[in-house]
């Protein structure tokens, strides 16, 4: 019978194993550190990528001390990352921009300060702020640029503007970013899209195909014409204002709402013929240009006065149209902003909060649009 043999492992062997134990047991401790540095930096904020590249440049110690910074995550995830602008990378104030990290390093390069290129980032889109870097260094952003709707794109027309006028300096954004330095019509901003909040004036110009995604006609208890269409929501808003309104024994009726690009460009031909050109460029909108054509605005009557500016639902609107979203969009002493003469019958829905804000500081749909929607 034979016996069984015992395995046993030469010494040499062993030793190896050993040596390769420690190193497995080394490498799953650095796995263990480099993850558990991974998890830190993303707790901070950081994407995965940036994270990587943060501990490969050996610059965790730098980043735990600066904390969340989105324009530090955006330096760590680009191939333009720069060590000596690391400073100023964690300072600027952040912009989504497809080439942030490679403008911000051409601005360095002119010598701006990091709080100019924040401004300049700030104030324009990434082709804006691309564009702004082939020009000459400008020593004075501050003049335009510490106005929050001043924009980037804009700035030779604010100097020329300004120049030729001699207005101060918000005067001259809000002038300009109106489009009051060129003539009437011309080189519009054209709008296919529709939106609630869209500005329609002289200088924008709804396409022959823009048409509200909610029109409804409206009812005859409301109008003076069986054919009258508008928005939905213009409408909904209109019905509760009328019956706020009735409750103090008074009544308005919408006299206009929604006209085609179509319908106005006859209602413009029509006038033409009847007292001529002159006449139409002051007091007729041209096709395209009518705020009628979004569905958010009517001209309003009194059933009580052939002459609303005169009768007591006037003064009820001037005093409670805001609560229901509705705004005077052309008042007495607004003409040089709005483009168009006092029209005390023109309402346009904008929604409450922008009504109320309006209406609180005596201001126009204009002034809004470019403070807060198109800054």
């Amino acid at each position: 019978m034979k016996t069984k043999r015992k395995f046993k492992l030469k010494k040499s062997v062993i030793d190896i194993l050993k040596v390769i134990g420690t190193i497995l047991g080394i490498l799953l401790a650095l796995l263990f550190i480099y993850l558990n540095n991974i998890h830190q930096l993303q707790n901070l904020g950081y994407s995965k990528l940036a994270s990587r590249n943060i501990l490969f440049k050996f610059k965790k110690k730098y980043v735990l001390d600066i904390g969340t910074n989105r324009t530090l995550n955006a330096a760590f995830e680009s191939k333009y990352y720069v060590e000596d602008n690391l400073d100023s990378y964690s300072k600027i104030k952040y912009q989504p921009h497809k080439n942030l990290i490679k403008n911000i390093n051409l601005l360095i390069k002119k010598k701006y300060s990091n709080s100019n290129i924040s401004m300049i980032l700030e104030h324009g889109s990434d082709e804006d702020v691309t564009e702004f870097i082939k020009r000459d260094k400008i020593r004075y952003l501050e003049e335009f640029y510490s106005i929050s709707y001043a924009k980037l794109k804009n700035y030779d027309r604010y100097v020329n503007y300004s120049d030729e006028t001699g207005e101060d300096e918000e005067t001259v954004v809000l002038a300009v970013n109106l489009d009051m330095d060129k003539e009437d019509y011309q080189d519009p901003v054209v709008i296919n899209k529709y939106s609630l909040d869209v500005l329609v004036n002289k200088h924008r110009q709804l396409s022959d195909k823009y048409k509200p995604s909610d029109l409804v006609k409206v009812s005859s208890k409301y109008a003076s014409d069986s054919d009258i269409l508008s928005s939905k929501v213009a409408l909904d808003a209109f019905i509760k204002m009328y019956n706020a309104i009735k409750k103090d024994d008074l009544g308005i009726v919408i006299n206009s709402g929604f006209r085609s690009y179509e319908e106005q460009e006859e209602l413009c031909n029509l006038y033409r013929s009847l007292y001529g050109d002159n006449y139409v460029e002051r007091y007729v909108a041209k096709a395209g240009f009518s705020e009628h054509q979004t569905g958010l605005a009517f001209d309003i009557g009194s059933t009580s006065s052939n002459v609303f500016a005169n009768s007591k639902e006037y003064e009820w609107m001037q005093d409670n149209a805001y609560k229901y979203g509705f705004i005077l969009r052309y008042p007495k002493d607004k003409e040089d902003i709005t483009g168009y003469s006092y029209e005390p019958w023109h309402y346009r829905y904008v929604g409450e909060k922008i009504a109320s804000y309006i209406k609180k500081h005596n201001s126009t749909y204009e002034e809004y649009y470019y403070e807060f929607i198109d800054k």
